[in-house]
């Protein structure tokens, strides 16, 4: 029997999606438990399994294409069925397969000036090839007009404007004039840019947070870092070692290793550890997950292929959600030291400066010495002040005797 496949409501709450991919052609058949497609949300691409065999009749919602959660996506048919059936399904539901755009479709948009809408609106409308060259070339995609179906912005239109605004010769020299002062660039927000504004906002305004601060000798973090990656197949970075750390100051003080709920305060026996990974679309955190069970070597290799695929946009949701703490590392851009705020429903982020020669004392005598500056936030509802000391006191020493991260 044909039946209408609706767009599934991915991410919690979510009101909308994109259809980044179909990996079921149409008539292909497959079967239950097969991904069908791609949907991206806000951060991350989520696979849509089949629940049962079937086969794919016609894709209603095109890749790029933002859809309201339950608006129909695709036909599905039983074997044996094919064009009558899909033909008598359409008229039954009264869908027009031709003219499914993200207008007729109702789309909310944000609560925005109405410039700002309309070029929101028109932005919906854009491959997103399309939308990628238009932000290299600094185009203001709002003011375009699409050539694609249904007034869709395609590749072509970009590169038609492209041309039409490049002078050459002598109108280069009648065109050529300094910009205005005060002038300057609009760039609409992204679905993710306004995801990580409303999650952040609601952090900072609902969880009471508190900081504490350490300086850490990391001299021998260092060397250890070195020589590992001078005989080791599997290189680690300075911030896995930070990670390890972090997961056997868990295993030292185990009730700073909870999150708040409502109801209860929830306590981990495993150690899962966000790490913050910046993209050329906003910071996402995918979750190492049972970092206490993970030997360094293979913690490297789980760090560097979550990053790569965090860069890359390819994610699923299953791995940016979870997790007790979080790990943020700005010290590759030199910054000394910095506050980070908590990622609900997470109770603590640590904020890691850069490795920077400082003079200490030590037994009495002024030494130079690579400190690192540690900051960790910490959600007051769910770890009080002297718990989340004595998990600053664990955590600085392992990082200062670093034998015992390997061990």
């Amino acid at each position: 029997m044909a039946t209408i496949m609706r767009m599934p409501e991915v991410l919690a709450n979510a009101t909308e999606a994109i259809i980044s991919k179909w990996l079921v052609a149409e008539g292909a058949a497959f079967t239950a438990g097969d991904v069908l497609a791609e949907v991206e949300t806000d951060k991350a691409l989520v696979e849509v399994n089949a629940e049962a065999d079937g086969i794919l009749g016609r894709h209603l919602a095109q890749p790029g294409q933002s859809t309201l959660v339950g608006a129909p996506i695709a036909l599905l048919l039983s074997p044996g069925e094919g064009k009558v059936e899909i033909d008598a399904l359409l008229a039954e539901q009264n869908i027009n397969p031709d003219s499914i755009t993200p207008s007729e479709i109702n789309i909310p948009l944000p609560s925005v000036s109405t410039v700002e809408k309309s070029l929101l609106a028109q932005r919906l409308f854009a491959s997103p090839l399309a939308r990628r060259l238009a932000r290299e070339r600094g185009i203001d995609i709002g003011t375009l007009s699409g050539s694609g179906p249904g007034g869709r912005i395609v590749r072509r239109d970009i590169e038609s404007w492209s041309q039409a605004v490049t002078p050459s010769g002598a109108q280069a020299k009648t065109l050529a004039k300094p910009e205005p002062s005060g002038s300057y660039t609009s760039i609409p927000h992204t679905r993710m840019r306004r995801a990580i504004a409303r999650r952040l906002a609601e952090s900072k305004s609902t969880v009471p947070h508190f900081y504490l601060v350490a300086e850490c000798r990391v001299d021998e973090l260092l060397d250890l870092r070195k020589k590992w990656n001078e005989w080791a197949t599997a290189k680690i970075s300075v911030n896995d070692l930070i990670i390890k750390a972090v997961s056997a100051a868990f295993q030292d003080v185990p009730d700073a290793n909870v999150i708040w709920t409502p109801e209860e305060l929830r306590r981990f026996d495993d150690v899962d550890i966000a790490m913050a990974v910046a993209t050329p679309n906003g910071l996402v955190t995918p979750v190492i997950r049972g970092v206490n069970h993970l030997r360094l070597a293979e913690l490297g290799l789980v760090t560097t292929e979550l990053v790569a695929r965090a860069r890359a946009g390819r994610l699923h949701q299953d791995e940016i959600e979870g997790g007790s703490f979080s790990v943020t590392n700005l010290g590759m851009y030199g910054t000394q030291e910095f506050s980070a705020i908590i990622n609900p429903p997470q109770s603590g982020i640590l904020a890691v400066g850069a490795a920077r020669q400082e003079a200490v004392v030590v037994d009495g005598q002024v030494k130079i010495a690579n400190v690192i500056h540690f900051t960790l936030s910490i959600d007051h509802r769910a770890i009080d002040g002297a718990l989340a000391a004595q998990w600053l006191a664990a955590f600085t020493a392992k990082v200062e005797n670093p034998f015992w991260i390997v061990l």
